[in-house]
């Protein structure tokens, strides 16, 4: 018998956040690897319409110089 992973819930959709905001760099660290990449939604349990949100909230702030494309 195998057994069932625990899946993991959207951070945003139980706390009920509806727009992620790109200047808020310390929130937005959570969803980025150590070399700076982001993570995907398996690793990080949100859903696949928060998954966006964060991806285009991050490529916002490095844009805007907010965060590093890469880390060595």
């Amino acid at each position: 018998m195998a057994l069932q992973p625990i899946r993991k819930t959207c951070l945003f959709c139980s706390e009920k956040i509806s727009y992620v905001d790109y200047k808020d760099t310390q929130f937005l660290r959570r969803f980025m690897s150590p070399h700076a990449k982001i993570l995907s939604s398996n690793k990080t349990g949100s859903c696949s319409k928060h998954q966006r949100m964060i991806a285009q909230a991050l490529k916002r702030a490095r844009h805007m110089a907010l965060l590093p494309f890469t880390s060595t």
